[in-house]
């Protein structure tokens, strides 16, 4: 190679390296509820296979109040949502150092909690999309804030604005943003249980369905070639336009008792199937139709009830589909798989959580391996096959805090972010980062 080609090739080299560091960069981001593309996989390289000892030491901690909401992460910042009840009730956004936990800044706002059940705290994670952080509160206050600055931009009231219906556990459904709109699942009237914003001037744009909210989060899927916006309400099943808010199709969902659809819906996009599972009501698969733009009900199984289960009974923790399976954690903590064509039962295990009403673990896939937090503070990485559950390795990860009723014993019910090779996980007082680089 002479000379001239020589300085052209890596001139053409540096360009495509500095052209590729924002990509990288932002590949390794969790700036929103359950990863990246929301679908709780993780897609880093060169992490640990095994752990060392059986206790992970944090990098560092920070300070927090007490809350279920998970931690996101975005542009070298953690974002996390909080509550304090002295000296007087407030909630908190924070927003911490990635590197070394320091506070960045910290947004305190009044927060008086009325007719919630387990009052301790924000469920939803901090969404971050172009410079702006997105934030849900127990009692339906959302903040639109400057990500790096914490200046609020523009906040709404959910309760007084819109008379939302306030489900027994609060509002819990992280908010899903777009390049143009952020949309919510807030159980609002009238017609406005789904609402959808102008992400930078909080202008309403459209509302969509009647009935109560769900505290399921709502997530983008592809049917065919319209990307649509897949809602899980308390009355319904539904995919709607994402500039309209018009139900491309809509099932009602006949749920058994009170709302308590908690989990995702899983969609394994390859093949249209879209799996819901909730702690009374058992499991539903529906496929996507392409020709007819609507969703067939494959199956679905509902146990006598949530003691006596059929198929899997999920309370908060959103299954994994990995080929013609799904894998989740039923109503006492059983871990079982499914085969998805019939929804019968391959296998349980419970040696993964002790047996327990509402006993809860987190699944992140990362390649082969299954990351799975559980409600106990430990730390898994497992293989999941139709032949069963295998612990590769375990270590702990951070104190269970929580006091639940009718339990032995606290519980942490928070999933966790994973983010540049490392984990950000939260209880009631602390927000802690562990590395898990080889």
């Amino acid at each position: 190679m002479n000379a001239a080609n020589l300085f052209r090739f890596r001139a053409w080299s540096a360009f495509v390296f500095v052209g590729l560091l924002p990509l990288a960069a932002h590949s390794s981001d969790w700036p929103q509820w359950r990863g990246p593309n929301r679908d709780g996989v993780w897609s880093e390289t060169g992490v640990v296979s095994k752990f060392k000892s059986d206790k992970l030491e944090p990098v560092w901690s920070s300070p927090v109040g007490s809350g279920y909401s998970g931690p996101t992460v975005s542009d070298n910042r953690v974002y996390l949502t909080s509550y304090l009840d002295k000296p007087k009730q407030v909630e908190q956004v924070h927003c911490v150092d990635r590197f070394t936990g320091k506070e960045i800044w910290k947004h305190v706002y009044d927060c008086k909690y009325q007719d919630i059940g387990y009052p301790l705290g924000p469920r939803a994670a901090v969404a971050i999309s172009d410079g702006k952080a997105y934030s849900l509160g127990t009692m339906g206050h959302f903040h639109c804030l400057d990500a790096v600055t914490g200046e609020v931009l523009w906040k709404k009231d959910f309760e007084s604005e819109y008379g939302a219906s306030m489900p027994i556990w609060g509002i819990t459904a992280s908010p899903l943003v777009d390049d143009d709109r952020v949309y919510l699942q807030i159980g609002g009237q009238p017609d406005a249980c789904v609402v959808a914003f102008d992400k930078n001037t909080g202008k309403e744009i459209w509302r969509s369905l009647d009935g109560g909210a769900s505290y399921s989060a709502p997530r983008f899927i592809q049917h065919g070639k319209r990307r649509l916006v897949l809602v899980w309400t308390g009355d319904w099943f539904a995919g709607l336009e994402p500039s309209t808010g018009e139900p491309v199709w809509k099932e009602k969902f006949s749920r058994a008792q009170m709302v308590i659809n908690v989990a995702d819906p899983v969609v394994d996009q390859g093949t249209g199937r879209m799996f819901f599972s909730s702690f009374y009501d058992g499991s539903y698969l529906y496929r996507m139709d392409t020709s007819s733009m609507g969703v067939d009900l494959l199956w679905s199984r509902r146990g006598r009830s949530e003691n006596h289960t059929d198929a899997l009974h999920s309370i908060i923790m959103t299954s994994v589909i990995r080929g013609n399976y799904v894998y989740g954690i039923d109503s006492h903590g059983a871990l079982r798989c499914l085969d998805l064509e019939t929804g019968d039962r391959v296998w349980e295990d419970q040696t993964l959580l002790e047996k327990g009403r509402w006993a809860t673990a987190f699944f992140v896939q990362n390649g082969e391996h299954t990351w799975i937090s559980t409600e106990k503070g430990d730390l898994v990485i497992a293989r999941l096959t139709p032949d069963g559950f295998e612990r590769i390795s375990t270590a702990h990860l951070i104190e269970p805090t929580t006091f639940l009723p009718r339990r032995s014993g606290n519980i942490v019910w928070s999933q966790p972010a994973y983010a540049h090779k490392h984990i950000f996980a939260r209880n009631d007082r602390e927000l802690i980062c562990v590395d898990l680089s080889e």
